[in-house]
């Protein structure tokens, strides 16, 4: 059997990781099937296709390296030490200053799960290529379809792998050789090709509000070219506004299929939003089969949330990321430019609330936020299980050692931080207090409707997006008014009455846009890419954050073990 060369050298990459082992990597076999043999039914066909789209489901809403590598490090997210947790010798507090190196585990994830699907897609592929399709009875179109789909697949995770590391090895087939990388141009235009080559050939959704299942639809391909085309000029040093611009425009005015802005916020982030109206591709998520955490469920919210929720099961969580502050420790607003998203949301913003969930599939508020009792269920509390132990936990916008302030260490005597305006605010001085959270991509129930955990999908593209990205076209091309009229579009549905601070032509510039995208899509994994279109990520401070002035840092480092694994692989300048 040959050897499948994509294959090999990304597992060879993972197995560098593991040097102090010497066992074989070599697979041994001891069946053997053909496509004659094994795909004898439709269900086995369509087993063979879902292969790629598991990959695909984890690497989008399971894993949080891409996810990591887009929000920590940026002015949404920080992931601070806890005291005695979360240290992780300094890992985080690097990423959060920029200090990125090759042997960063999410580094290595970042690249090697980007290889592996888009490795998994082309297998798939190939096997689909081999079966006939009309002899076990499918209709007319299914397997162009199937294949298409297979490509859509390849080009999203083409298109991760050039925002976050540049070119990439480009395979057409399993069967190849080793690869170098290609050139940042190459890479976007082979992931342009792949997305216009399918693109005829996807189904489309002619019903409003059909059942999403994962599968890309024509919209999703339509939507990911106009990803590429948005931020072609920080790809390729091109700028492609007007083309993005106009796949946007298509895609409202419903040329690839029916979608409109969900009126209620809750319906694209809820238990039932397989339905939803705006999301144009999603992962699916349902309870106890396919389960999602892509609110990074257990790695944000403090140790004994599940209790506010009436001590769900399966609701364990480590108490770890969070959004950067808003408030110094004396309670002083922050006046960065960029970060403090919670302040960033206006107070008559529907969102703008702790969460809760009401019942019958139904919730409020998008925050972790204030003293953790439930409003319904008084007797459902969060307490403390380090400084505040046994204590109701008041979740803050802020990050400091309030718990220590004016005590004397138990070792020294000293009093270290007598007044609040001694406490250090910075990404290793926190408590577990420290730091709002979000819960939108993760909603939960409570205990009494325990079978609606795991039920909502995590929303990859929606309608929104397509708003924005018109938008930042049309300000680009001089346009303010008609920028600031989609933005007021999408805005007009979190507030009971008239917007208080609706975007116009006078008020939009570069940060009001940050700000906007950051408020609309905070938490959805795109952060990092949005501050370097416009150029921000390395040239602007926030929280305990200094601007580097690296334009090598707009993208991240090749792990050294990938590079171990393929001599023909070049690092990125500047490490």
């Amino acid at each position: 059997m040959k050897k499948k060369n994509i294959f090999h050298s990304i597992l060879a990459g993972a197995a560098l990781t593991l040097a102090a082992t010497s066992c074989s990597i070599e697979p041994e076999f001891y069946t053997q099937v053909s496509p004659e043999t094994f795909y004898t039914s439709q269900d086995a066909v369509w087993q063979r296709f879902n292969r790629s789209m598991t990959h695909w489901r984890w690497y989008m809403g399971e894993s949080d390296a891409r996810w990591a590598l887009q929000e920590l490090g940026t002015d949404e997210y920080c992931l601070p030490t806890r005291g005695t947790d979360w240290q992780d010798g300094g890992q985080y507090q690097r990423i959060h200053h920029h200090d990125f190196d090759d042997h960063m585990t999410r580094i290595h994830d970042g690249w090697k799960n980007v290889g592996m699907g888009v490795a998994l897609a082309w297998d798939a592929l190939e096997d689909l290529n081999q079966i006939d399709f009309d002899k076990l009875g499918f209709e007319p179109g299914t397997r162009e379809s199937m294949l298409a789909q297979q490509q859509v697949v390849a080009a999203s995770l083409l298109l991760d792998g050039l925002d976050l590391f540049g070119g990439q090895p480009l395979y057409n087939s399993t069967q190849e050789d080793l690869k170098p990388r290609a050139t940042d141009k190459e890479t976007f235009e082979y992931i342009d090709s792949l997305l216009t080559e399918a693109l005829p050939t996807l189904p489309v959704k002619n019903e409003m509000g059909a059942m999403e299942t994962g599968a890309p639809y024509a919209a999703a391909a339509a939507a990911l070219r106009a990803r590429l085309y948005f931020n072609a000029e920080s790809y390729i040093g091109e700028a492609m506004y007007d083309k993005a611009a106009q796949i946007c425009q298509d895609i409202i005015d419903g040329k690839y299929g029916k979608y409109e802005l969900d009126a209620d916020w809750t319906k694209t982030f809820g238990f039932t939003n397989e339905y939803s109206h705006e999301i144009i591709w999603s992962v699916p998520s349902e309870n106890a089969k396919t389960e999602t955490n892509a609110g990074y469920w257990t790695w944000q919210v403090p140790y004994n949330y599940k209790n506010y929720l009436g001590g769900i099961e399966g609701s364990g969580s480590n108490n770890g990321i969070g959004l950067t502050p808003g408030l110094d420790p004396t309670g002083k607003p922050y006046t960065y430019k960029l970060g403090s998203p919670y302040r960033k949301f206006h107070d008559d913003d529907i969102r703008k609330q702790p969460y809760v969930y009401l019942g019958n599939g139904q919730h409020k508020g998008m925050f972790i936020v204030g003293e953790l009792v439930n409003p319904l269920n008084p007797e459902w509390t969060c307490t403390g299980s380090r400084e505040y132990a046994g204590e109701v936990l008041t979740i803050v916008d802020q990050v400091g050692y309030f718990a220590r302030v004016g005590k004397a260490d138990k070792e020294t005597g000293e009093v270290k931080y007598p007044t609040l305006e001694s406490l250090p605010s910075t990404i290793a001085h926190a408590e577990e207090n420290s730091c709002i959270r979000l819960m939108k991509r993760c909603p939960r129930p409570d205990v009494n409707e325990q079978k609606l955990k795991g039920n909502p999908d995590t929303p990859v593209i929606r309608l929104a997006e397509m708003y924005y990205i018109l938008a930042e076209c049309k300000y680009r091309a001089g346009d303010a008014d008609t920028a600031a009229e989609l933005i007021n579009t999408v805005r007009a549905r979190y507030f009971e009455g008239a917007d208080p601070d609706p975007v116009t032509a006078a008020n939009l510039d570069k940060y009001r846009f940050l700000d906007e995208w950051m408020i609309e899509f905070l938490g959805e994994g795109r952060r990092r890419t949005d501050l370097v279109r416009w150029d921000a990520y390395v040239t602007e401070d926030w929280w305990d954050h200094k601007a580097t002035n690296d334009p090598n840092l707009n993208r991240f480092p090749v792990y050294y073990s990938i590079l171990g694994s393929n001599s023909l692989l070049k690092q990125n300048p500047g490490y």
